[in-house]
């Protein structure tokens, strides 16, 4: 638990109550969500606490393998045999979250992940103007930024930013030319947004800068106008995940207060041009009335040194998402630029002269495993991208593609024809 965290927020109060052990955490959280009613047979996994890369490395692996055995609901002898059990276990892991800072992302790192079972990353970047990362002590750069997106991207990884509007330095105008740089800029193009307009809490040297008047935090007024003006920023392919942190208004010295701002947000945008068009704005939540309402459409976009394809299965009119695919053609003939990506070369043979699937994700009722109910995941929109995505691999002249798959969905890629090699699943032509 970093400061940046307060004892009274929601996850940290559940880890409290368990003492944060990661075994009692995920069999409480198992047993609270199926009390509410969920399915808990698919599992994302999201680790939270700071800089997961700083944690020594044997903590790491014991606390990710205790994880593993509260889903499976058996002690494993090790991290591997744990896995192992997961890809056929009552409660499967789909995907699993590390979050950690750019500039301790190395190739070691990445294939370090790459053995936890991590597929996702979450990046605290909070702004990429060089200026403001300096004022506010973040101990990164731009460049480091830009240099881990590209190298995460290269292992497959879906990548998430964490980003601060409203820090020290900013101001609106500046903060919405930061979200729209994400998006022109190839060096960068986050898949998932987490935006945290800063907030001034006790016992912070903002705290003291904010008694001193030397920080301001923008009126409710200020920020509600930027957010809709961000929101109209991200592209189709992106999803916000959250925009506010889930602080209690009780720990706010200054900032906003408003917990339920995203709502507010979304009902006085929808059905205008103000409207977002982010995937969690989109996505479905029932099937489709019948297979002919369903179109597919292909976004292409370049980023870090290589071509972006999100494939989408969408109503004609892209207003409801039924599901979606991350596909990465590399460059291979990429220029050798520094260290890093010549280890790459060397440390993932298996992702040589091969496109990469980021990630497949269908939408709607969520649907236990071998079921046959009729919902969006099982109607074969998954499959159907699978097969697209593979036509244009073959366009490319690529003799092979490789999945970044949690655990617990190797299954499903087995069935399509691919077969694990090393940490990723791999298919070739």
């Amino acid at each position: 638990m970093p400061k940046s965290y307060l004892s009274n927020e929601p996850a940290i109060m559940r880890a409290i109550l368990t003492k944060f052990d990661p075994y009692r955490q995920v069999k409480t959280r198992l047993k609270a969500l199926a009390t509410n009613g969920h399915k808990t047979d698919k599992v994302e996994l999201i680790t939270l606490g700071g800089s997961w890369s700083a944690y020594p490395r044997q903590y790491q692996t014991w606390f990710i393998k205790r994880c593993f055995d509260g889903l499976n609901d058996h002690r494993a002898q090790n991290l591997a045999q744990a896995q192992k059990l997961n890809e056929s276990a009552v409660h499967r892991c789909i995907g699993l979250t590390l979050e950690t800072r750019p500039d301790l992302i190395t190739v070691e790192e990445i294939k370090r992940m790459r053995q936890l079972g991590c597929t996702r990353v979450e990046l605290g970047v909070q702004t990429i103007f060089e200026p403001i990362l300096k004022l506010n002590k973040r101990g990164h750069t731009v460049k480091q930024i830009a240099n881990a997106t590209k190298l995460l991207k290269k292992a497959g990884f879906k990548i998430t930013y964490h980003l601060m509007p409203n820090l020290p330095g900013s101001t609106p105008a500046k903060d919405l030319k930061i979200f729209k740089e994400l998006f022109h800029n190839p060096d960068f193009q986050p898949d998932q947004l987490k935006i945290y307009p800063c907030v001034v809490t006790k016992n912070s040297e903002l705290y003291r800068w904010h008694r001193q008047g030397r920080f301001k935090p923008y009126s409710d007024n200020q920020l509600e106008k930027l957010l809709i003006e961000i929101k109209k920023a991200v592209p189709r392919y992106v999803r916000i995940i959250r925009l506010i942190r889930d602080i209690p208004s009780g720990s706010i010295i200054a900032g906003n207060k408003i917990t339920n701002l995203r709502q507010i947000i979304q009902q006085k945008t929808v059905r205008t041009k103000m409207a977002c068009h982010c995937i969690r704005c989109r996505q479905a939540t029932k099937a489709p009335k019948n297979s002919g309402s369903v179109k597919l459409f292909i976004k292409k976009y370049r980023a870090s040194d290589g071509v972006e394809y999100f494939l989408s299965l969408e109503d004609k009119s892209q207003k409801t998402l039924y599901a979606f695919l991350r596909l990465r053609i590399q460059k291979t003939l990429e220029p050798i630029q520094n260290d890093d990506l010549l280890k790459f070369n060397k440390t993932f043979p298996e992702l040589k002269n091969a496109a990469i699937i980021r990630e497949l994700h269908t939408y709607g009722e969520l649907i236990s495993i071998g079921s046959k109910h009729e919902a969006v995941q099982h109607i074969g929109l998954g499959k159907k991208l699978m097969t697209e995505a593979e036509k244009i691999c073959k366009k490319n002249e690529l003799k092979k593609i490789a999945v970044i798959a949690g655990i617990g969905v190797r299954k499903y890629y087995e069935k399509l024809g691919y077969r694990l090699e090393n940490t990723y699943m791999i298919k070739n032509f």
